[in-house]
């Protein structure tokens, strides 16, 4: 999808840099007949490497290649698909990397295939975490490994979260081990603007660009509320109130607004100079255009709604809120609006923005129709059990009064969450055509027993609980203590 591959402003200013002779004008505002002229504006418009953004709109590409891998079929296990379909003894047939086919226990698996034994066990889409700090906050949590917010001005929206990624973080692995096998990596929240995000494929890497989900939407982060207020407020400097924040964001998107105009108008005319490139302006274009989607913090309801009246203003849209502790309160129009919540369950009261959160969040913002409820980590530890997580808001949804499937449940941390990061049509769910990323449970996922036993992602082994050979280990876990001692009951090294 062109939305995906452009990643930064203006569609129109994209397809003229592709084709300058096609928007190369005479003075006159007629092409030359002989296209002297046009040659010679398209030469003007020509920029030094790094000047032009559209010259290159993907300048730190994904390099990420699947690990081997040969063609799989799960059978035996309760599947659970992702979009509200619960398969007894069902069949998942993975090939090249791609779902082929998911059914009952009669569809047929073709010769070749290796067979993995699912019985007495559960099938689900590969986990998926849309909000995390791994990488950029790794372990060991050492202010020299501190990556994840350039605190130094309320609007960095010029920085980028992948290019704080320590790949070696030991919480990938541990993560990998929990069934999550795709994440969203974000920049921190003190600012109104925090950077763009990337989504990472969880395979063990050398570099950030290896990790890269080839094709993914980059995200913005943005906060609302006490952070950005409480940083810069501390320090004697707008924003220091809600009122603050407001006026930051509207300052930034005005000021994005001019930027992009301007870099329009020297494409269509070829006049003048042409703008300085801008990346913090560059950024906010993109919201602009709808190639960056807007990853909000935000809490309380009354914020949240402030926040879409913002967005309505300049014309853009926000693609989810996170941590939404309030979220419950306006899910009627987050549905409507087509926006995502991204919540926890269980974690409130640690911040006055913070004191209203309920157990029940999720399933109250899953019930309109057309909602996008979702759960998240943000955090290293609860990352590793997103499954228990949705249990739990599964079981406060149900005392509620709600009637929710576990079959629809699992949507909450798999397809809603695909949902939550523009990835819905490549991963998410187990359907035909979508990539291999399959987990296999011990038990029922919504069991604080269960275990990730085996995760693929890609149709390749990448965790194997019973298989050392299929636990990966970052570097610096090497040699550290308590490294190679065996856990109670399952093999060396398994997690």
């Amino acid at each position: 999808m062109i939305r995906h591959a452009l990643r930064g402003p203006s569609l129109a200013v994209f397809a003229c840099a592709l084709a300058l002779s096609a928007c190369a004008t005479t003075g006159d505002g007629a092409a030359s007949p002989d296209g002297s002229d046009e040659a010679e504006a398209s030469s003007e418009r020509t920029l030094a490497t790094g000047l032009d953004y559209a010259a290159n709109p993907d300048p730190y590409p994904s390099t990420y290649q699947p690990l081997p891998r040969d063609n799989v079929a799960i059978v035996g296990g309760t599947v659970l698909t992702g979009t509200d379909q619960r398969i007894e003894a069902g069949v998942v047939l993975v090939s090249d990397g791609n779902v082929e086919a998911v059914g009952p226990a009669s569809t047929p698996v073709p010769a070749g295939y290796r067979v993995v034994d699912a019985r007495g066990r559960f099938v689900t889409p590969g986990i998926i975490d849309v909000h995390s700090h791994l990488g950029v906050y790794p372990s060991p949590g050492v202010s020299g490994m501190s990556d994840g917010n350039e605190a130094t001005s309320p609007n960095t929206a010029q920085v980028w979260a992948e290019h704080s990624i320590w790949p070696q973080d030991p919480g990938f692995n541990t993560a990998r081990a929990g069934g999550i096998t795709t994440l969203q990596i974000l920049p921190g929240s003190a600012n109104l603007f925090g950077g763009r995000s990337v989504t990472v494929r969880n395979i063990p890497s050398i570099t950030m660009q290896g990790m890269k989900f080839p094709g993914a939407p980059y995200g913005v982060k943005m906060a609302c509320g006490e952070n950005p207020s409480r940083v810069y407020g501390g320090r004697n400097q707008s924003p220091a109130t809600g009122m603050g924040n407001v006026a930051g964001y509207r300052a930034a998107f005005i000021a994005a607004q001019d930027y992009r105009d301007k870099w329009d108008k020297w494409r269509e005319t070829g006049e003048g100079s042409p703008p300085t490139r801008n990346l913090q302006n560059e950024t906010l274009a993109g919201v602009l255009d709808g190639t960056i989607m807007v990853q909000n913090h935000c809490y309380r309801a009354d914020e949240m709604a402030v926040m879409l009246d913002i967005a309505k203003e300049f014309g853009y849209r926000i693609t989810a809120f996170h941590h939404a502790i309030e979220a419950y309160k306006l899910a009627p129009q987050l549905a409507a609006a087509g926006v995502c919540a991204d919540m926890w369950t269980g974690w409130w009261g640690f911040k006055m923005e913070a004191l209203d959160g309920i157990e029940a969040n999720v399933a109250l913002v899953d019930a309109p129709e057309g909602s996008c409820a979702v759960i998240h980590s943000d955090d290293a530890q609860l990352t590793q059990r997103l499954n228990q997580e949705a249990a739990a808001a599964l079981a406060a949804g149900r005392a509620a009064g709600l009637d929710i499937t576990e079959a629809h449940a699992i949507s909450w941390i798999t397809s809603n969450a695909a949902r939550s990061i523009g990835i819905g049509d490549e991963t998410g769910s187990l359907e035909p055509g979508k990539r291999g990323d399959v987990v296999i449970w011990s038990a029922n996922p919504f069991s604080v027993y269960a275990r990730a036993d085996q995760v693929f992602i890609d149709g390749a082994l990448t965790f194997d609980r019973f298989d050392p050979r299929y636990q990966p280990v970052s570097d610096f876990e090497l040699g550290q203590p308590g490294f190679g001692l065996a856990a109670a009951t399952v093999n060396e090294g398994a997690r």
